[in-house]
Order: structure tokens, then C-alpha cells, then sequence
């Protein structure tokens, strides 16, 4: 693996000859460039119009295209190997997966996610740490740390023994249960405790969950407003799974900011959801393989079926959600597993273009603009714009001609995050 090149040293870094993706939905910009300066974007655009300051680095990209660094917007960095997850929680221990998911974490960057939100799980909490002292090398996480749920909730385990769920109580614990809004509030305080940078909360039932249905709801509308004044008072806000219509409408009264899954939306959710700017993200990625992989590698039954049952509804309403003008943001779910392996999260792209009607172009913006704002990053990244963070991908392939390429490793031939160079596989720098 070549060495990191620098690109936010004394000199700045001019970028010139890529046809230019912004993130923004706009056309495309052929013969750009973009001028890097202190690992942010101080300007972009034509090169025919673009002032390249004395001294830079010019780094040729004709002939490839550059589009921001792509953004996983619901993800867990559980450091999963099997797809047993009922193993890998109470046999494997905590150190491993930790491992495990810090050689994810770079396969992520390797693949062109420069950031990603993980919707769940200690372990992120721990790698943002060391990835921001340069310890290790990873994308920026944006961590929730342990989600919340109610007793006899999405989270809540409940083939194990309370005191185990709960990682208050428990060494294994992967969740905060809480029931009422004190306790609500407490659980919200405690997550922030532990460092999570938003609150993940469990506002229906799902797939992966024995004993309820993606159809049920999880949390009053009181509780779910305790965690949104809670998240709010220290400027952050919650991300709800939710899959049923009921805890859509609770989520959306709360005031949470993203609502991920988003199964079964009513003309309802439609109309609030554009009102108030709610961020839906769909994870089609992780029902795909379940769907076709799932039984052999070891999910349980019930859980294939339930999944199996939703799909058909769940793409014709992402399909409705989109063509409705809501704001849709990219998200898969893996968990970094044999079926969910990291590294191949642009999938979920291709499945937005596939089965639910979006151009190449807005799978983009889905996956880069509409995912920054999914992790509360809207004024930094998401997009190639002056004063943005030079996170960037060049690929040798037209993503808006075949968006499947960027699932191809060989297709991306750079990767920059913050201006350093973390992936070149054959741009000419220097020249």
C-alpha cells in the first residue's frame, strides 16, 4: 500500500482534468478543478475559470471523475465474521470484535467511504477515538454508541436474562433498556456519557427482532420527545428505527431528524416528512442479501421470513418517498459479516437505481449530500464546495453511466479525506 501523500501541507494541491461530480444533484463539470489548501476545498469549478494559487501541486486526473467521499448513513461496526449473530454476541469477545472492526474500518476508506454513521455499537465509539489520534485508520465515525429501547423493544435481547441486555448491568450488553420518560431521559444522558455523538432509539419492531414485527410500535410519543429534548440540549439529535407507520407518526411528532428503514410510510409521513425536513433512510442492501443469502449463512428463520415478507412493500415505498420529493438518504445496515461485508456498502446505490427508480445522480447526492445531512454534517461535507472538507473519490469509470462501478475497487483510483491521500491506485501526483 503506497504511503499516505499529504495534501493539506504548506503548499496547496490543484487537482485538474476530472469531469466533476459535485454531490449536489447539478451537471457535471468537465476539465475541472479543484484547489485543496489545509485539508479543505478553497475552490472548485471549470478549470478554464479556476485560479490555481503559485507553488501548488498538480495532480492530473484527465480522463477519471471526482465525486466527494461517500457517506454510509446507517451502519454498525460490530465486527461481526459470521452472520450467527447470536455467537459472535455471547461467545466472541468484545476485544476481538474490536479488532475486527478496526481492519473494517480501512476496508470502508478503501472502498471510498470517508465517513459513516453507525447506528449502534460501542466499538464505534472507540474507533473515532483512535482514528482521530492517528492510530489507527479508518472514515470519520459519527458514533451513536448504545441505542435505547424499550423493555420488550427492538433492542431488548430477550432470550437472555434482563440483567445481560442492558449494558448498564452487563458486560455484554449492546443496549440501554428504558421505560418511561425518567427513565428515558436517564438512559439518553447515560448514552451521551459513553460517547455517543447522537441518540440511536428503537421506535418499532423489525426484522432481527423474534418476537415483534416491523409493524409494531415501540415508545409513547412523550418518551420519544424526553430523548429528542435530551439529544437537543447538548446540540445533537435522534436517528429512530422505524419501520411501522405508527412509529413513524411518534417519531416524526418527537422531533427526531432521521427516520431509518421507513418500511410502511402513510400520505401522512409523506407530508410531515417534507414539512418538517425529516431524513429517511432506507437500508435495502442488508434485505437483499438476507433475502438471498440469509438461511445459508445463518440468520435465523424467522427472521429471513419477516424480511422476505416486507421487501416487496419496502421498494415500492422508497419508490413513493422518493418520487415524492423527500429527502432519502444512503444507508445499509452491514455489519461488516460474510453477508454484510464492509467495503461493499456502495450496493445500496445500485439497489436505489435498480429497484426504485433513481437516476445514477440522485443515488449520489443520496449517498453524499442527503447522507452528510443524515449525520449532522451538512455544513463540512457531503459535497465538493469551497470551504468544505476535501473529502474525495476519483474513479476512472462514469458512475453516472454505470453506478455499480463504484463497487469495483480497481474503479477507485483515489481516496482523500480532510486533503490526505489514503487510497492512490495509479493518479500521478506531483506533476
Amino acid at each position: 500500500m503506497q504511503a499516505e501523500r499529504n495534501l493539506k501541507g504548506t503548499h496547496p494541491v490543484a487537482i485538474k482534468g476530472a469531469t466533476l461530480i459535485d454531490g449536489t444533484g447539478a451537471e457535471p463539470i468537465p476539465d475541472s478543478c479543484i484547489v485543496i489548501e489545509s485539508g479543505k476545498v478553497s475552490a472548485v469549478g471549470p478549470l478554464s475559470d479556476t485560479d490555481i494559487p503559485a507553488g501548488a501541486e498538480i495532480l492530473d486526473a484527465r480522463g477519471m471523475f471526482a465525486l466527494p467521499g461517500l457517506i454510509d448513513s446507517h451502519l454498525h461496526l460490530a465486527g461481526m465474521a459470521t452472520d450467527n449473530f447470536l455467537y459472535e454476541g455471547m461467545v466472541v469477545p468484545a476485544g476481538v470484535k474490536l479488532l475486527r472492526a478496526a481492519v473494517h474500518a480501512r476496508k470502508l476508506l478503501e472502498a471510498g467511504f470517508t465517513t459513516v454513521k453507525d447506528c449502534g455499537g460501542i466499538n464505534a465509539v472507540h474507533l473515532r477515538r483512535a482514528i482521530s489520534e492517528g492510530s489507527i485508520d479508518g472514515p470519520e465515525i459519527i458514533p451513536a454508541g448504545y441505542p435505547l429501547s424499550q423493555t420488550f423493544g427492538h433492542g431488548d435481547s430477550h432470550f437472555q436474562p434482563i440483567e445481560f441486555v442492558d449494558a448498564r448491568t452487563s458486560r455484554v450488553g449492546e443496549s440501554l433498556l428504558c421505560d418511561g420518560r425518567e427513565e428515558c431521559i436517564k438512559a439518553a444522558r447515560y448514552a451521551f456519557r459513553e460517547g455517543a455523538m447522537f441518540i440511536k432509539v428503537m421506535a418499532s419492531g423489525g426484522v432481527l427482532s423474534e418476537r415483534d414485527r416491523p409493524e409494531h410500535w415501540q415508545f409513547s410519543v412523550d418518551e420519544l420527545r424526553a430523548i429528542v429534548d435530551v439529544a437537543g440540549s447538548v446540540g445533537s439529535f435522534v436517528t429512530a428505527h422505524c419501520q411501522s407507520t405508527q412509529g413513524m407518526h411518534n417519531s416524526i411528532d418527537a422531533g427526531v431528524k432521521t427516520v431509518d428503514h421507513a418500511f410502511f410510510p402513510d400520505e401522512w409521513v409523506i407530508d410531515q416528512g417534507i414539512k418538517r425536513g425529516i431524513i429517511f433512510v432506507p437500508t435495502l442492501s442488508i434485505m437483499m442479501r438476507i433475502n438471498e443469502g440469509g438461511v445459508a449463512a445463518g440468520f435465523p428463520e424467522w427472521g429471513v421470513r419477516k424480511c422476505s415478507e416486507s421487501t416487496p412493500d419496502v421498494i415500492k415505498n422508497i419508490r413513493k418517498l422518493h418520487d415524492a420529493g423527500c429527502i432519502l438518504a444512503a444507508g445499509t445496515d452491514f455489519a461488516g459479516s460474510k453477508l454484510t461485508e464492509m467495503g461493499t456498502n456502495a450496493l445500496e446505490l445500485e439497489l436505489l437505481v435498480r429497484l426504485c427508480g433513481y437516476s445514477p445522480s440522485d443515488a449520489l447526492v443520496a449517498a453524499t449530500k442527503n447522507a452528510a445531512a443524515a449525520c449532522g454534517l451538512s455544513e463540512s461535507k457531503g459535497t465538493l464546495e469551497a470551504g468544505k472538507d476535501a473529502d474525495l473519490v476519483i474513479v476512472a469509470r462514469n458512475p453516472l453511466k454505470d453506478i455499480s462501478a463504484l463497487q469495483d475497487l480497481e474503479n477507485i483510483k483515489l481516496v482523500a479525506k480532510k486533503g490526505v491521500v489514503k487510497v492512490n491506485r495509479g493518479v500521478k501526483l506531483g506533476i
